[in-house]
Formats: C-alpha cells, sequence, structure tokens
C-alpha cells in the first residue's frame, strides 16, 4: 500500500491561492488567563516549554507567548540551525515529530527513529540515541516517520517502528529500558508520540492495513511493564462485537489501530483518541456490520483502559476514513453554559464536535441514509455532522477515464470496477495535527483537497499471515491535482470562519499563539507566520528542506521562540533535510535555498 501512495503523489507546486473570510472576534487576553487558571500543570498552555506533543494534554496546539506578534513577526530570524547527522534523509523517511521543550533542552526524533538532544542556548547536541531500524520490515504500512517524544520522570520515551518501546536518560540519552511493546514480524508498528501520565507511558498502536486487531497500552514508566490494554475491536462476549460477524474470526484482524498522541483530561481520567479504518480496507463484504469501534473517538480511564463511550464517525467504513488527526479537547461557552468539548478532524472533511463527559454531539450530528451496495454490506446510514465540511465532498465532472457516479459525492458505495469521488483516501485531514485557539474558540485545519478511485477484490474470511497487506482490494491515482486547504471553523457552530486554498497540500499541521499568528510549514521548505483572524500572510523563511512538522513555542529567559523541524516528507514529495531551527526576533540567520546542505549548530 505505501508503494501505491507514494506512486499517487502528483508533482507539487507551491501558489497561495482564494482567501474566503469574515471578521473574526479580537482575541482576549484575560480568555487565555481563564484557561490556565486552578489547571493541572500539564493543562495549562505551556511557556517555559512544549513538554508534551500537543504543547499541552488537550493537544490544543496553542501558545499564550505574545511577544512574537502580527506587528514584528517581519523581523523573526534564524538563531540557530542544527543538522542531525543525516538522519533519516533517504527517499522513505519523513520528517513529522513536533519537537519537544523542556528545561532548556529540545528533543525530537527523526524518521529513521534516531533520538536526539539539542541545546536550546546553543544549538549545539547534547546526545544521539541510534534506533538502528532492521532495513528488512515490512510492516511499515504509510511511511517510515516518527510523529514525536514524551518526556516525564526524567525520561524521553520513544515508540519506534520495529515494535519497540525506548525509555531514555533525558540528561545522558543512555537506555534506561527498552520493551518489545509489539512485534513488527505480526504488522505492528508505533508512529504516534507516547502520552506521559502519572507514572504511565501510554501508547497507540499502529498497523490497521496489515491484518492486527487494534489497540491501545500503557505501561510503566519506572520499568516499562505492561499495565493495561485496551483493544479498539470488543471481543466475543463484549459489547460492540456484535457489530462483526458472528459466523467468522474477522474481528481478530479487522484494524482499528491508532495512529496520534491521545487527548488527556485528568478532571474526568479519560484519554480521548481516534481510531483507523476496519480491515479489509475496501472490502465490506466479510464483515458485515457497524465494526465499533474503528473509525470511531474513544474514550478511556487513564489509569485503568476501561472502556468509557465511543462515537462512530463512518458506520462500516469503505473508504479509509479513518482518524489520523489527533482529537482535541476544548472548554467553550456554548449558547450561555461552558461545556467541556473534543473535536476531531476527519478524512471524511468535517469535524466532529463532541461532549467529552459522554460521547454526545455538541453540535448536532444528523444520521442519514446514503446509497446502497448489497454486496459491499455498506451501512443504511452515515452520521452527517452540521456545519460546513472544510474540503470538497463531491466531483462536478469526471476526471480523464472514469465515469462519475453519484456525482463522486462522499460515501458513494463502489464493488469490483474503479469508482472515484472526494474526499479520497488521502484526502481530508490527514495526520498533520489541528490546533485551537483558546481566545477565540475557533479551530484550524490543515487537510487536503484530493480524490480517488476504490474497488473491492473478491475474497473470503480466511485470516490473512501474520505482517502482510489485508487490504481486500485497491485504490487508484487519478489526474486530478492534489489541492490544500487551511481552514478555520467557530467550535461553537462548526462554520467556516475563514478558508484557504492552497495549490500543494497542507502537510503539516498548525501552531497558534496569543499574539494572533498561526504557524503552518510547507511542502517547498518555507514556514509561514498567518494572522489568525483572515490567514493573510505576514512572515515566510526558508528553511531548506520540506517544512511538514508543526512547530513548538515557547519562553527562556524572558525571549519566545520557534522552533521547527525541516526535514521533508515522502507523502508530500518535499525535499529531504536533517534541520532543526531556532527562530527569535533578535535572530541573525536568514533564508538558505531549498536543498542546502550548509548550515551551523552554534548561533
Amino acid at each position: 500500500m505505501n508503494a501505491q501512495i507514494v506512486r499517487a503523489i502528483v508533482a507539487l507546486v507551491v501558489v497561495s491561492a482564494s482567501v474566503r473570510s469574515v471578521a473574526a472576534p479580537k482575541p482576549s487576553a484575560d480568555a487565555v488567563k481563564r484557561a490556565n487558571a486552578a489547571k493541572p500543570a500539564l493543562v495549562e498552555l505551556p511557556r517555559d516549554g512544549w513538554p508534551t506533543n500537543g504543547g499541552n494534554w488537550y493537544n490544543q496546539r496553542y501558545s499564550p507567548l505574545t511577544q512574537i506578534d502580527r506587528s514584528n513577526v517581519g523581523k523573526l530570524k534564524g538563531v540557530w540551525r542544527a543538522r542531525l547527522d543525516g538522519s533519516a534523509v533517504a527517499p522513505q523517511f519523513s520528517g513529522e515529530a513536533q519537537p519537544l521543550v523542556v528545561d532548556g533542552t529540545v528533543y525530537i526524533a527523526t524518521g529513521a527513529n534516531d533520538a536526539f538532544a539539542i541545546d536550546v542556548d546553543s544549538g549545539a547536541i547534547r546526545w544521539r540515541y541510534n534506533a538502528n531500524l532492521d532495513a528488512a520490515n515490512k510492516s511499515v504500512c504509510c511511511g517510515w516517520t516518527n510523529r514525536g517524544v514524551a518526556y516525564g520522570d526524567g525520561k524521553i520515551f520513544m515508540g519506534q517502528l520495529d515494535g519497540k518501546l525506548v525509555a531514555l536518560d533525558a540528561n545522558t540519552g543512555a537506555v534506561v529500558w527498552s520493551i518489545q511493546a509489539e512485534r513488527w514480524q505480526e504488522g505492528f508498528t508505533l508512529t504516534g508520540a507516547p502520552l506521559y501520565y502519572d507514572g504511565l507511558v501510554i501508547e497507540g498502536i499502529a498497523g490497521a492495513e496489515l491484518g492486527v486487531r487494534g489497540r491501545v497500552k500503557a505501561f510503566s514508566a519506572k520499568d516499562g511493564k505492561l499495565v493495561w490494554t485496551f483493544y479498539t475491536i470488543p471481543a466475543r462476549g463484549e459489547p460492540g462485537n456484535e457489530t462483526w460477524p458472528q459466523n467468522n474470526e474477522i474481528w481478530q484482524h479487522g484494524g482499528g489501530t491508532v495512529w496520534q498522541t491521545p487527548a488527556l483530561d485528568p478532571a474526568l481520567g479519560l484519554i480521548y483518541f481516534s481510531t483507523g479504518n476496519p480491515g479489509p480496507d475496501f472490502n465490506g463484504s466479510v464483515r458485515k456490520g457497524d465494526n465499533l469501534y474503528t473509525s470511531s473517538v474513544v474514550a478511556v480511564e487513564a489509569k485503568t483502559g476501561k472502556y468509557r463511550w465511543h462515537f462512530q464517525e463512518v458506520h462500516h467504513d469503505l473508504w479509509d476514513f479513518d482518524g489520523p488527526n489527533p482529537v482535541v479537547l476544548f472548554d467553550l461557552a456554548i449558547d450561555g453554559t461552558t461545556r467541556r468539548g473534543l473535536a476531531q478532524a476527519s478524512k471524511t472533511g468535517w469535524v466532529y464536535i463532541l461532549d467529552r463527559t459522554n460521547g454526545k454531539p455538541l453540535v448536532g450530528i444528523d444520521e442519514r441514509a446514503v446509497p446502497q451496495e448489497p454486496r459491499q454490506a455498506t451501512a443504511a446510514t452515515q452520521p452527517h455532522p452540521r456545519g460546513d465540511a472544510f474540503v470538497p465532498q463531491s466531483l462536478e465532472i469526471a476526471p480523464e477515464g472514469y465515469t462519475l457516479t453519484n456525482g463522486g459525492r462522499i460515501f458513494t458505495p463502489y464493488w469490483t470496477d474503479y469508482t472515484v469521488g472526494k474526499p479520497g483516501i488521502l484526502g481530508g485531514a490527514n495526520w498533520p495535527p489541528s490546533a485551537y485557539d483558546v481566545a477565540t474558540g475557533y479551530l484550524y485545519v490543515c487537510a487536503q483537497d484530493r480524490a480517488s478511485s476504490y474497488r473491492a477484490a473478491e475474497i473470503d474470511d480466511t485470516r490473512p499471515p501474520p505482517g502482510e497487506m489485508y487490504i481486500g482490494g485497491n485504490f487508484g491515482a487519478q489526474t486530478l491535482p492534489a489541492l490544500g486547504t487551511l481552514t478555520a471553523l467557530d467550535m461553537r457552530t462548526n462554520k467556516i470562519v475563514w478558508q484557504q486554498q492552497w495549490a500543494d497540500q497542507c502537510y503539516s499541521g498548525v501552531t497558534v499563539t496569543a499574539g494572533g499568528l498561526a504557524f503552518v510549514g510547507r511542502n517547498d521548505g518555507r514556514l509561514t507566520a498567518l494572522d489568525v483572524r483572515d490567514g493573510k500572510k505576514l512572515w515566510e523563511f526558508q528553511t531548506g528542506a520540506g517544512l511538514n512538522a508543526p512547530v513548538s513555542v515557547f519562553e527562556r529567559n524572558g525571549k519566545q521562540y520557534v522552533v521547527a523541524y525541516s526535514a521533508g516528507n515522502a507523502f508530500a514529495g518535499s525535499v529531504k533535510g536533517d534541520n532543526v531551527w531556532l527562530f527569535a526576533l533578535d535572530g541573525t540567520l536568514g533564508s538558505v535555498p531549498p536543498g542546502s546542505t550548509t548550515g551551523t549548530s552554534a548561533p
């Protein structure tokens, strides 16, 4: 499948395009202060570091710092540019990790699962950990990558593509413990950044396209011992298993894996994550039913892994409309009452807005009838969130070589002939994280406007060999370009506030600041700062390689910094590199040419 995806990538042309906007409310400093009041440390908005993958446990990717703002961001320059010894610059690797910043050190993981600690003050590499991944690993479905590390208990925790979970001494990089969380030979990989909470290291396990049963695991931060496991596919006799066939064992390898870092509400004691599609991906005939808890948002108890609630975004998914975009938590006044909310931006092109206490919609979600294909055992209805989609969900004209069915609309079924539609398998919101502005209640979504064609292969319910692809069909490339969208949506209404369409994919994620800025990377190597009110570009800087990871923002000794990992991406087709850049208003380093191999790791 990975080879198909790479072949499907089209040439990218970097051109800013049309902007649709309305006036945004003025951000309030008091709103930021209220958001921080009386909260545990990692629920508070990050200031003197970036201590967890999403900035805080809510995965908001929002900085309350205001030293760099709309009026002066044009002066931002590089303080230093560190090079990561050529780690992960080969074609198969992608640089998707958001930097962690703790106690004056930047921690970053490369697509080769090598980890680095970099001194904030000097840009010097303090230590390096080499993962030494086995090149024979055939279980890497969707790119050789790593989306970040976790910090806690004086250790750095990292999941690896070979199924290992390692704990490193944060000061020296020495291995404290290393355990085999899952075996790659059985189709499992670890791509998401772990979540550290109260002595636990919580990690989602990836690998849905290889006939595995999805799971989230919690390990002791002290020694790596397994504490609990939550399976995203219920076993026989458990609630939810009735949504799988009772005359076969497909549920045992039914997918539903987890690609991202869970969000955490310590007051409720719950973690929240979204799950991958069911398997086999493109043939639903052998898995009749809704296939819980695939393509869903799930809440479980952080300390025990006990199931609390779920909301399924796509029933009996046939289109790879899984949920790789991290769940975001927020507290927001809706209809005059402060609600504990949750948002998940999906590959369907919708944001699903839920009450995180019980999983019920905060903004309406309607079950609507959809077209049927009996051979695929299609679901009779699908959830349709009220509000606006952030990418197109239909086609007006058939792509060359295809006949258009049902206008190429979302949820159009298919069988063994190719059927084309939008969003595609690489459309909507993929892994690049969304960001939430606590001052305005807006969610910023980095997404792709792409079509795909699908067809099923006729198969039986025979269990696939361990580690083998199990997708039950395939998807095809087509002639339409791959475009990107960047969208601000109001979480009170799920309506678009403003939106841009890009001539290339939006494939980096977003970080937002109280200074009125949204930092977004571009495939051509630029880091850009946009006005959160309307998306107007205020600053750009060429980093030398694809900027395909979200930036982190922090303060040190009274000065605000932005740190970015510039390494390129196999899916985006962007230039590879091994750069970590630190930016500040008094920086002196300017942009470098794309693909530049010269640089410095000192101010």
